[in-house]
């Protein structure tokens, strides 16, 4: 039983760690609005983690498969999503530089929507049920108990929502040290500006 959970949470780190663009979304969306607003995408991400964890635990490489002859439109798509999602954020954080009193106004009506967000962005990423099948048949073996998939499941969502909850924490922390308007919008442009950076290596199948 520790060997499968040990291995879940290790596969649920080795996908959430790395830098990528929603790590960064997760960051900066912290600062520039609240810790709740943050954890909302966190948990979103967390989700898509789980399920695809879930996905491949059942079906192993098959779905994998399945995936790889539309993973160049999933990633554009993601690509796309990604730009929309960076000048979005740009722009909110040019109004709110100009006016300071919206800031409440976007931190109360986001958490929900947020959260189904990152849910449908990570998502988009196919090498995610990639990793976790390959993870899946690597690790599997007879030693496994009759809901060893299942226990590696939540184990990967756990240390994915646990990193994910730390990226968010942080990037609260960031959002009140830099607390005046200009530091707000500072971490808006180089946040967004790596999205954008990020997005860009998509198109070009970097």
């Amino acid at each position: 039983m520790d060997d499968v959970l040990i291995s879940g949470a290790l596969a649920g780190f080795g996908i959430a760690m790395p830098v990528g663009a929603v790590t960064v979304m997760i960051v900066t969306l912290s600062a520039q609005t609240s810790l709740r607003t943050g954890l909302a995408g966190a948990m979103g991400t967390a989700t898509a983690d789980g399920l695809y964890a879930l996905i491949a635990a059942l079906t192993g490489a098959a779905l994998a498969g399945l995936l790889r002859p539309v993973a160049g439109p999933m990633r554009w798509t993601a690509a796309v999503v990604l730009l929309a999602l960076a000048a979005k954020g740009l722009a909110d954080a040019v109004r709110r530089s100009l006016d300071p009193g919206s800031v409440r106004q976007v931190e109360e009506k986001r958490p929900f929507s947020v959260y189904l967000q990152f849910l449908g962005l990570t998502v988009l990423n196919p090498l995610t049920i990639v990793y976790f099948s390959a993870l899946v048949l690597a690790l599997r073996n007879d030693d496994w108990p009759p809901m060893g998939g299942l226990m590696f499941v939540v184990a990967a969502f756990a240390a994915s929502a646990s990193w994910q909850a730390l990226l968010a924490v942080g990037g609260a922390l960031v959002g009140r040290a830099l607390t005046s308007d200009k530091g707000r919008l500072g971490t808006a442009l180089v946040g967004n500006g790596v999205i954008i950076f990020l997005a860009a290596r998509l198109l070009l199948g970097g």
